[in-house]
């Protein structure tokens, strides 16, 4: 009895980050170089006609694939945060703690920065042949080239710390190979480079949304998949097997989930800091609760709404100006980490 508030409080928590979730959303459609009124914006949505034609275009042309990819990565990234520090049990762990990312940016920088020697160029050249989809593919490839090499050393390895630093290793390793070809590239190379490095969520477009999409999705069921397996582990893996839980596979299926969801947000947007590590340390402290039933919903809609409204932000509305979109988030984000961490004598797990 004494828990049935807990758990109704809970559920009117989430409720709340639904509205505002949705707020979020219609504001993102409604901001901009050019202000879109939210009664004309609800209109186009449901299929009327606005007052101006043009309205039209900009949202379903721009501004609605952009919301959809800002919805999707942050969810993606705060719940593949939200998995790795319970897996790892470090606070600081994030998605790209496995070199994903790194991996990714390998594969975007073989494309852009790539000098054009031997069968490399031909490798380049076909990539590029896919047009807007090549960085894409790219990073993919180099994403899933680190995913599977962790994957095969995690049924190797049973202790997640050292799992965690041949992450890391992982990562430095493909940092050092994108440090040559930055510094062995033409300047203009590498300023593109640096522009997809900096994050964006406004290069998906709609044929690209059927890839991403449904890739995302297929990470976050498995997520849901394994909240109770990762309850389990709250408590260590002796404790997990003493359950009956099978660890390694339990291991197996978060890291396959974390990587795969980090692994296609960096693809398609470039890396996207700060949401993994930080978001579900304020789910924890909202909701006071270490159970992943409650936290990887809720973790998932504050992902949601923290891009939507960083992506907003970055635009300027009313102005010409897009400021960096992880510069926003650093800004914004980084207050709201360090009061949690000030206001908790220590980072519960459990």
């Amino acid at each position: 009895m004494l828990s049935f508030p807990k758990l109704g409080l809970r559920a009117w928590i989430v409720v709340l980050l639904l509205v505002i979730l949705a707020a979020a959303f219609i504001l993102s459609l409604t901001l901009g170089s050019v202000r879109i009124p939210p009664e004309q914006v609800l209109r186009i949505l449901s299929g009327g006609e606005p007052d101006k034609a043009s309205w039209a275009d900009v949202i379903f042309k721009f501004r609605l694939p952009k919301a959809i990819t800002a919805l999707l990565v942050g969810a993606a990234l705060s719940a593949a945060g939200l998995q790795m520090q319970t897996l790892f049990r470090n606070p600081l762990a994030d998605p790209f703690i496995l070199g994903v990312s790194s991996g990714a940016s390998l594969g975007v920088a073989l494309v852009i920065l790539g000098t054009g020697a031997g069968s490399a160029s031909a490798f380049i050249a076909g990539l590029n042949a896919f047009g807007d989809l090549s960085l894409a593919l790219a990073a993919s490839l180099g994403a899933g080239t680190v995913l599977g090499a962790v994957l095969i050393v995690s049924r190797r390895v049973q202790n997640t710390v050292t799992l965690l630093i041949l992450g890391l290793m992982f990562g430095y390793l493909t940092n050092a190979v994108v440090s040559l070809l930055i510094y062995f590239s033409q300047p203009e190379r590498v300023q593109v480079f640096s522009l997809w490095a900096a994050g964006s969520f406004g290069g998906v477009t709609w044929n690209q949304m059927r890839v991403f999409a449904p890739v995302t999705i297929a990470g976050l069921f498995i997520g849901f998949v394994m909240m109770k397996p990762l309850n389990a582990l709250l408590l260590g893996d002796d404790y997990a097997r003493s359950l009956g839980l099978n660890v390694r596979r339990a291991r197996f299926w978060i890291i396959l989930s974390a990587s795969l969801l980090a692994g296609v947000s960096t693809a398609f947007c470039g890396p996207i800091w700060f949401i993994g590590v930080a978001v579900p340390h304020v789910a924890r402290s909202l909701l006071n609760t270490a159970d992943h039933r409650a936290l990887l919903p809720a973790s998932m809609l504050m992902g949601a709404s923290f891009a939507l409204v960083a992506d907003v932000i970055a635009q300027a509305p009313g102005s010409q100006y897009v400021l960096p979109l992880n510069v926003v988030m650093s800004l914004f984000g980084v207050p709201v980490i360090l009061w949690v961490i000030l206001h908790q004598r220590q980072l519960r797990f459990s």
